[in-house]
């Protein structure tokens, strides 16, 4: 017998009703979250996945299938996706590209350490599960099983490190800047390895080739031709004092354009969305693009991505002491080979101590750029069931961790920024 898919006026219904509880209940975690230290975005990641199968499917699940029915994930889908794109287009705004110009030894260094290391202890994992587990189905290949998990264990959970460095106030800081260049980087090239995987799965390197070469055409394009035209362009917008309503809209259309090719080549619409920020000229330009975006957007549309997210997610795949302990092994890698190696890298390039343990501390959080990738994996059956949940407890726990771990090692003072911030 069919299912019978909800109609546009019902699908409208329940987005709306979705909207108002998952507002309301990313508040009250907020609340809860903050007296243990935690900011608003791990809140929201949190009660994204109490809403989904992880525990209110568990603890409730005739609530969970009418609040969550699987027809209006058609809408919730692309308007998560929005309200990532629009933040991460925030994010860029508030890129300083010259500091990164200063810091750029630092940002390569640190980047590189923090996918040298984690991608040669998931590889080693890889190995080991392919071999002596079932932890990846018999089609995946141990080239490819190593490959993924050398993958998802490099990623840096960019969008979170953004709102978390947001919070603690470190916009324009050595510490927030590195970090920031160090993560965009590894996210890159993270997608360009599961690019590789998902091309060698389906036996098509083409897709490969044209998500990694088609990410260094979009970057070349935003930064070096039409940011060069975009601030002669604000000349006129600096002589007004004002951005335009038409001129607004057009930078929106360049932020959508962004991500849908980046989207387009595999790439993931954040980078799209993030280059085409950092394409956009400083002054009036950017501070009333912030100002128009940004509050509507961490308000009301980015609760809707990190509960979408925790929508896919299932914890309770862990039923046996023998799978905890190799959740246990593959947190202590993720720590190990993240954290320890971006201080270590930081502090090699000259990095103050309290500063380089700052990086490493927020490189090491994974959130919800773990769960992407890992749902790919999970949706192309190149992982099983069990493994996808391993590392959603290595993407949670290390994401946890960061806010905390922070104020103990580094503290909670106020940093100053870097001379032209």
């Amino acid at each position: 017998m069919p299912v019978q898919r909800m109609t546009p006026l019902q699908l409208a219904i329940q987005f709306f009703l979705q909207i108002g509880l998952i507002l309301l209940f990313c508040r009250v975690v907020g609340l809860v979250a903050a007296r243990f230290g935690q900011p608003q975005v791990v809140a929201e990641m949190i009660a994204g996945v109490f809403l989904g199968p992880s525990l209110l499917g568990v603890l409730w699940p005739q609530a969970a299938a009418t609040l969550f029915p699987a027809d209006s994930l058609r809408v919730l889908f692309p308007v998560s996706q929005l309200g990532l794109a629009l933040y991460m287009f925030v994010v860029g705004l508030e890129f300083r590209i010259d500091i990164l110009g200063k810091r750029v030894r630092s940002s390569v260094a640190v980047s590189s350490a923090g996918m040298i290391m984690p991608f040669v202890l998931g590889v080693l994992l890889g190995l080991y599960f392919h071999q002596n587990t079932e932890l990846f189905p018999s089609k995946t290949t141990m080239l490819e099983a190593s490959l993924f998990m050398g993958a998802s264990m490099c990623i840096t959970a960019f969008p979170m490190l953004a709102r978390i460095i947001h919070f603690k106030g470190l916009a324009g800081t050595t510490m927030g800047t590195v970090a920031l260049g160090a993560g965009a980087i590894d996210d890159a090239m993270a997608w360009c390895l599961l690019a590789i995987v998902l091309a060698s799965f389906t036996g098509d390197f083409s897709q490969a080739m044209w998500s990694v070469g088609g990410g260094i055409v979009y970057v070349f394009l935003a930064l070096w031709v039409i940011r060069p035209l975009m601030v002669r362009w604000a000349r006129g917008v600096e002589q007004r004092g004002e951005l335009s309503e038409s001129e607004f809209v057009f930078c929106l259309a360049l932020l959508a354009l962004g991500a849908w090719f980046t989207d387009l080549i595999g790439l993931h619409a954040v980078f799209g969305s993030f280059i085409m920020g950092a394409a956009m000229p400083r002054g009036v330009v950017h501070l009333a693009l912030i100002q128009r975006i940004q509050p509507l957007t961490v308000a009301l549309l980015l609760p809707l991505f990190f509960t979408y997210s925790g929508l896919n997610t299932k914890m309770g795949l862990i039923d046996s002491p023998y799978l905890w302990a190799l959740a246990a092994v593959v947190l202590a890698a993720a720590v190990f080979g993240k954290a320890i190696a971006c201080w270590l890298a930081a502090l090699w390039t000259g990095i103050s101590n309290r500063e380089a343990m700052g990086i490493g501390i927020l490189m090491n959080a994974r959130g919800l750029m773990e769960l992407i990738i890992i749902n790919i994996g999970l949706q192309k059956g190149i992982i099983s069931p069990a493994l996808f949940a391993i590392l959603v407890i290595m993407a949670v726990l290390t994401t946890l961790m960061a806010s905390p771990v922070f104020e103990r090692l580094v503290g909670s003072g106020r940093y100053q920024p870097e001379p032209g911030a």
